[in-house]
């Protein structure tokens, strides 16, 4: 559930496997359903967390959406009892028997995103469960410097109008948009302090990190002589934001999360 014209690439999203793959589980955690009918993972990437959902309801259907025929691709090779197929997200609308949607580190990529939320909501069934995590970082060193670095004069142009400062909302706005279309909301932030090893002669890895999501629509934008200078600029930034202590660089990562559950708030209020 990616931006059409980037090319994804599920070696790099998948680098940082653990590291990426822990706040599907600690959102998954709060989901109390039983035994849905349907399951639906928005934004499946490679497939390998929706595997996770198969495995928790084996007697669910579950099925696999993403925009990126390259994660399609290599979710499909996985052979587990889901189906996959590529969709928009700002498209797909919910079956009646669909009483799980998953959307994990997708949204942020979707402008407009609070009202499909919403849309969602009053479309699921009642009592259906729709769990949401996004990154909330975009205030971090990380993107402040990719967004500085983009600013300037050989990159502006192009770069500039892809960056949003501001791409995802605050968790009581999303709350709020929430518990106006009927749910009952379960919100809560966590910032993760991610330990990532740092090799003498490796690229930083904070650099390494962000190639394999926040950078892909700078590489898709950029002929490559214009990528190679501004990643070098680019890594200069992140070596002094996240400097290197005793062969790791600290990376605090804060995720925000949404469980919500349909037709339950007005019922109880």
């Amino acid at each position: 559930m990616r931006q059409g014209a980037i090319m994804w690439d599920p070696a790099a999203y998948l680098r940082y496997g653990d590291e990426r793959s822990r706040p599907f589980h600690d959102l998954l955690a709060r989901v109390g359903a039983d035994r849905p009918r349907q399951v639906v993972d928005l934004g499946c990437g490679p497939g390998t967390l929706t595997a996770v959902l198969a495995a928790r309801w084996p007697d669910s259907r579950v099925v696999g959406l993403d925009s990126s025929a390259e994660m399609i691709a290599r979710a499909s090779r996985l052979g587990a009892p889901i189906s996959f197929g590529e969709a928009d997200v700002r498209d797909w609308r919910p079956d009646r028997d669909t009483d799980v949607v998953v959307s994990n580190a997708v949204l942020q990529w979707v402008p407009g995103h609070r009202e499909l939320l919403v849309r969602w909501a009053a479309e699921l069934p009642a009592g259906a469960w729709l769990a949401v995590q996004v990154p909330g970082n975009f205030d971090a060193p990380s993107h402040r410097a990719l967004r500085e670095v983009a600013g300037r004069p050989p990159w502006r142009a192009v770069l500039t109008p892809l960056l949003r400062e501001t791409p995802v909302a605050d968790p009581v706005d999303y709350t709020a948009s929430l518990v106006a279309a009927g749910c009952a909301v379960d919100a809560w932030e966590t910032t993760y302090v991610h330990l990532l090893a740092a090799g003498p002669d490796a690229d930083h890895p904070v650099l390494t990190w962000l190639e394999g999501t926040a950078l892909r629509p700078v590489r898709a934008a950029l002929d490559p002589a214009g990528w190679s200078a501004y990643r070098s600029a680019l890594a200069a930034r992140l070596t002094e934001a996240y400097p290197v202590r005793h062969g790791q660089v600290y990376f605090p990562f804060r995720r925000i999360f949404l469980v919500a559950r349909t037709g339950f708030a007005q019922e109880n209020s």
